[in-house]
């Protein structure tokens, strides 16, 4: 059953698991540790690995660094920031940019096997996949009330401490050029960071964070905007009629969020295209949709990451999953990552129930703002969802598309994302 059925029910695991925490490791930092093999990999790696926790006041962020396999000296160094919230930099790691990926046809053992992942954006890059906010992945905090003070303006701020105290641990990567880099809810966390890091220099914090690009990829960035299209891209996309889009458009004004509970007809138009709609797969409208045949009973409505091999395995949108799900959550395999007994028994690729859907503060509703603020900035920005480039003296913002992707485009198209960064980062025409 579920942990967090109830706040109340959340805020006593939260309370044990911390106090936990406490007895076995009291207010003890975790340092870095070089991995050199890990479970499911045959021999050694060959690119450097390193995983670490970097404590911001009692709290513990969870890392894994991947030293550019090009010209670690002078590339890049990325913060890549996960959706969610509450999805772990493994999700990054393994699915999206980083140097492995799984065999998946061994997604379904107690180990499946990893391999060589083409196309890693740490051939011309350093990357920090990191699990933030709080209570995400094996990040954790020893104190109780962090968890409820967790939000995208806290996270924020913790992570440009985060930033600069691991630069203090790793001065070879000081004078790196830095990029911060954001995926899905991610996008919106992305210009948070920036913002908190560009203040943070100007105020003298050390040390200084040489920031020169952040990019995101089907990025978080105004709620009620993203609310709206909706209705419009479902139509452009073929999955309603003429007559229901325009029936919809006129009975709700052009507004589909937030409907008063009066306004009858646009409450029943948007019901139709629900229903027109409840069989889309919203992460790709050309896969299949693993939703549509989930126990939706309130005992038996698991998370993801605790559903069975069994109730999964038939849907090939899930197997990713079920691998990353399954690897992590070895105990070998959370040996070496050097994760503190104890901390955690029960690790998930996206913990929605104690961050998303339990404790988090979402107090940030639009990013807007803080894009036209970066205008007078020397920031490169790179959007990927459609191609467009606007240039304001040293500011750049460029808009791409990723052909054929659904959300989180590095997922669907590694090929064309990898071409598409490396272009970005030469400054070249993408």
């Amino acid at each position: 059953m579920s942990l967090c059925s109830s706040i109340h029910d959340c805020k006593s695991y939260i309370f044990m698991r911390t106090l936990l925490v406490l007895l076995l490791f009291g207010s003890t930092a975790l340092c870095g540790s070089i991995i050199k093999t890990l479970p499911g990999f045959p021999g050694i790696l060959p690119f450097k690995l390193e995983t670490g926790y970097i404590k911001v006041e009692s709290s513990e962020f969870f890392y894994y660094f991947v030293e550019s396999q090009g010209n670690p000296s002078k590339d890049p160094l990325i913060l890549h920031q996960l959706g969610g919230p509450g999805c772990s930099g493994l999700n990054g790691f393994f699915r999206q940019i980083g140097p492995l990926a799984f065999n998946l046809s061994t997604h379904g053992a107690i180990l499946p096997s990893l391999q060589l992942a083409p196309y890693s954006w740490t051939e011309i890059s350093s990357v920090i996949f990191i699990d933030a906010p709080i209570g995400t992945g094996f990040s954790y905090s020893t104190n109780f009330e962090d968890y409820f003070l967790s939000s995208d303006t806290n996270t924020a701020w913790m992570v440009n401490k985060f930033m600069r105290k691991w630069l203090e641990d790793h001065s070879e990567f000081k004078e790196n050029p830095f990029i911060v880099g954001g995926d899905s809810y991610g996008g919106l966390l992305a210009p948070l960071y920036v913002q908190e890091i560009l203040e943070g220099n100007k105020m003298g914090q050390e040390p200084f964070i040489n920031l020169k690009r952040f990019y995101v990829g089907s990025g978080h960035t105004d709620t009620d905007n993203e609310e709206n299209s909706k209705i419009p891209y479902v139509y452009h996309m073929g999955l309603i009629s003429d007559d229901l889009y325009e029936r919809a458009k006129e009975s709700c004004g052009g507004n589909y969020v937030n409907v008063n509970a009066t306004d009858t007809d646009c409450l029943n138009d948007l019901a139709k295209i629900a229903q027109c709609t409840k069989h889309i797969n919203k992460y790709h409208i050309l896969r299949t949709n693993c939703e549509r045949d989930r126990v939706n009973t309130k005992k038996d409505n698991q998370i993801q990451a605790r559903r069975s091999t069994e109730e999964m395995s038939w849907c090939e949108e899930y197997i990713p999953d079920l691998a990353i799900q399954n690897w992590a959550s070895n105990k070998r395999v959370q040996d070496a990552l050097q994760i503190p007994k104890g901390t955690y028994k029960n690790w998930h690729r996206c913990n929605f129930e104690e961050v998303r859907d339990g404790t988090y503060i979402n107090n940030v509703k639009s990013v807007i703002g803080h894009y036209k603020n970066l205008i007078n900035s020397s920031i490169e920005v790179l959007v990927y969802m459609y191609t467009m480039t606007y240039k304001n003296f040293n500011y750049r913002l460029t808009y791409a598309t990723v052909k054929g992707a659904g959300h989180s485009p590095t997922e669907y198209k590694r090929k064309e994302c990898y071409s598409m960064i490396q272009r970005w980062m030469n400054n070249s025409p993408l």
